[in-house]
């Protein structure tokens, strides 16, 4: 477990790190886009060797911090000027001890490590992050564990895991619209907490691991972020009667046997069957809503006895208590045999090591009581309406690459669209202006020599990346949408070039502007 980290000492900490040009920019540029890559890859030594023997601040934070190599306690007092070995130590960042002490230790790190004198050795890391949200771009520093390279083999159940893909996407995720009270589910290292609390006043972040919350209150002191507070507990335990405008939560949704000798990470595992965790988040979190209120998750489903996923995580919001709109997109699935080569590699169990087809199996054995087929992976939206019932129930698959960092924004715009839009009819649609959005083209491919195209698309550059064959009278209509005329009045032209009955193609085009309202191809005029 860390220390009560020191408010005064984490500033001193943060103004050395930012004299020193600690950022994710400088570390790239340092060593080289390829072994920054690989770092991600649990690689290290390409970044090390790109470093060289360079005694600058930058490279022997870069060595200690990033990748966990031990370094000489007065190059690190160089390089921290404020805070120096010491105020790592104090901090539960690193320990400082005499190089030949340290090096009977047998530490994983030490290839880099002073071989005389005193020598610091981490106990974390401490990773600059880029972000870009709804006010521009701008960077944390984020502590967490040492990683497998450093620590030369698997990690340990109780694991506190770092910055990865997953945890980006869901912050990228993340409503980018103001609320009072926000809940953080699982929130390990705190990134999304920092994360929320950027438009929200308060923020609760929950974790069952002590050690998680340490490196959330870490991390909140170390970025000069206030608001945050910390509760230890599983689910909404630590949150009995309390309803919050904002909840978000990268759960520990990874599927894992329930049989001995299988490693439960703490940072994936709800030590829970099967999907379960995430049925229970989705029928659970309605009462922790308040009205108005947006849950947003990252989840595995089960396809179980040839029920699709997606339809099973419909019937767990119908099984909620409080009825909620819902929204949720599968991302990507894998069978059985890749999702457990994935997940015993990511503990650091690699193939041909011992061990490894042991586990495969016991995630197979699992996986066929079960009669699970296909896992899949998405994002799940939750709202609880402010009154009446739920009007939005959306579950969609879309294996397609996000088209940008951040697509919260997106996602709010969507919600602001079906909203406005719910309580309007025909009529009403049909006297509504809009416009095309800034991100859509359109595409034409023709057969050679043909006049007419064969293929008309519409490919959206921000949100989900969408990508539409439409036909030429939905073509001429958003094409159309410059912001001017009602959408009937443009139909109705339309309908008199194309030589078509006007209502017949009011009542094929009306519920397709709908969805491109919905999915942002449209933008109604304010």
């Amino acid at each position: 477990m860390l220390p009560e980290p020191d408010p005064a000492l984490c500033r001193d900490l943060a103004d050395d790190l930012r004299d020193a040009g600690f950022t994710a920019e400088a570390l790239r540029d340092a060593w080289g886009a390829a072994a920054d890559d690989a770092i991600a890859r649990g690689l290290r030594t390409p970044a090390a060797r790109a470093l060289g023997d360079r005694g600058d601040a930058l490279a022997v934070l870069g060595r200690l911090l990033v990748l966990g190599m031990p370094q000489a306690a007065a190059s690190v007092d160089e390089a921290l000027v404020r805070a120096g070995a010491e105020g790592l130590a104090r901090l539960g960042l690193a320990t400082v001890a005499d190089a030949g002490a340290a090096a009977a230790e047998g530490s994983a790190a030490e290839d880099s490590a002073a071989t005389t004198g005193t020598s610091v050795r981490p106990l974390a890391v401490v990773r600059p992050q880029s972000y870009t949200d709804a006010s521009g771009t701008g960077q944390w520093w984020i502590a967490s564990d040492l990683d497998e390279a450093a620590l030369g083999g698997p990690l340990p159940e109780d694991h506190v895991l770092g910055v990865g893909g997953a945890s980006l996407t869901l912050a990228g995720l993340q409503l980018p619209t103001p609320a009072r009270h926000g809940l953080d589910i699982g929130a390990g290292c705190g990134i999304q907490a920092l994360r929320a609390r950027a438009q929200v006043d308060h923020v609760v972040a929950t974790d069952i691991s002590p050690r998680a919350l340490g490196f959330t209150r870490l991390n909140a002191l170390l970025n000069g972020i206030d608001g945050i507070e910390v509760r230890l507990g599983s689910l909404f335990e630590p949150v009995t009667g309390e309803q919050f405008d904002r909840i978000v939560s990268n759960p520990p949704f990874v599927i894992t046997p329930r049989v001995a000798d299988v490693p439960a990470y703490e940072y994936r595992d709800g030590g829970m069957v099967g999907d379960d965790v995430v049925a229970a988040f989705v029928t659970g979190v309605g009462a922790h809503l308040a009205p108005g209120g947006t849950a947003q998750l990252l989840g595995n489903w089960e396809t179980r006895d040839g029920v699709p996923g997606l339809e099973r995580v419909r019937d767990w919001v119908a099984s909620s208590p409080v009825p909620l709109d819902a929204w949720v997109v599968e991302r990507e699935s894998l069978d059985p045999l890749s999702y457990a080569e994935l997940w015993v590699r990511d503990g650091g169990t690699l193939p041909g090591g011992p061990g490894f087809a042991r586990l495969v199996d016991a995630w197979l054995d699992d996986f066929g009581a079960r009669g699970v087929t296909e896992i899949g992976f998405g994002y799940l939206l939750l709202r609880r309406p402010v009154s009446g019932a739920p009007t939005l129930a959306r579950y969609e698959t879309l294996h397609t690459a996000l088209a940008g960092d951040s697509i919260g924004a997106h996602l709010a715009a969507a919600l602001d669209a079906h909203d406005r839009l719910a309580g309007v009819d025909d009529a009403g649609l049909a006297a509504s202006v809009f416009h095309v959005a800034h991100d859509v083209t359109e595409a034409r491919h023709h057969l050679p020599g043909a006049e007419d195209p064969t293929v008309i698309e519409l490919r959206q550059g921000g949100g989900f990346g969408r990508a539409l064959s439409v036909d030429p009278g939905l073509a001429a209509l958003v094409g159309a949408c410059d912001g001017d005329l009602p959408i009937g009045a443009l139909v109705d032209a339309i309908a008199e070039l194309l030589e078509v009955d006007p209502a017949a193609l009011r009542a094929d085009l009306l519920p397709r502007v709908r969805e491109l309202a919905f999915t942002g191809f449209l933008r109604l005029a304010a």
